[in-house]
């Protein structure tokens, strides 16, 4: 798929979800949860040092049962990093910051690169080294209005809040209406309590929720 492509499916989902365990088992039963509920675009975030082993047997997963699944990976800060990441299969690669290196490791590479921004000049910064969507990382620390604030002065960019978006109708439909054109949702979603007790048919049905949600967002 091309970067354009893979856009489309993330804006289309109007969210990602995001996560990181450091068991396999655990990290392939949440990629299952997620894709049964109708999940097509995932983030897993490089946070352990499991992050590798466990991404590449998701990409084993993907590969064998489920078709249309896109898999990326997340914080990734570097170029070593992004170069792991690129030779296991990622299908994206975001990072939690602007680093121009990373990006043209990525789009040398024919990947989706998408930087994790605050500041306008963070926005900038991203826009001058080929991102088309970046994430607003903290999401919680600004607030949807945030986005309608700076969406003008970058007419060409999509904007993706992490952190801080509640799983609620009312916190969701605020930040469509403020203007982002996806969600990432960590935490709030894969909760500590669905990973600890491992409630996959609950996060399934979560999901779902959500999803219903978005679809009902004009």
């Amino acid at each position: 798929m091309t970067q354009q492509d893979i856009l489309g499916q993330i804006t289309q989902q109007k969210m990602l979800p995001l996560y990181f365990h450091k068991d396999t088992e655990v990290s392939i039963n949440v990629l299952k949860a997620l894709y049964a509920a109708g999940i097509k675009a995932v983030e897993y975030t490089n946070r352990g040092a499991e992050a590798v082993e466990n991404f590449k047997a998701l990409r084993k997963v993907v590969n064998e049962s489920m078709p249309g699944m896109l898999l990326g990976i997340g914080t990734v800060k570097t170029v070593a990093d992004a170069e792991t990441f690129i030779n296991a299969g990622a299908d994206f690669i975001i990072s939690p910051v602007v680093y121009p290196p990373v990006a043209k490791v990525v789009q040398d590479a024919g990947l989706l690169w998408i930087p994790g921004c605050l500041t306008p000049t963070e926005v900038f910064t991203a826009e001058m080294n080929g991102a088309k969507m970046v994430k607003i990382f903290p999401g919680s620390v600004v607030g949807p209005s945030y986005i309608s604030a700076i969406k003008e002065l970058f007419p060409g960019m999509l904007f993706m809040p992490t952190g801080g978006v509640d799983t609620t109708a009312e916190n969701i439909k605020e930040w469509f209406s403020n203007g982002v054109v996806a969600v990432g949702m960590g935490s709030k979603l894969i909760s500590k309590s669905v990973l600890q007790n491992k409630e996959y048919d609950k996060l399934t049905t979560q999901t779902k929720q959500v999803l219903e949600i978005l679809n009902n967002i004009q």
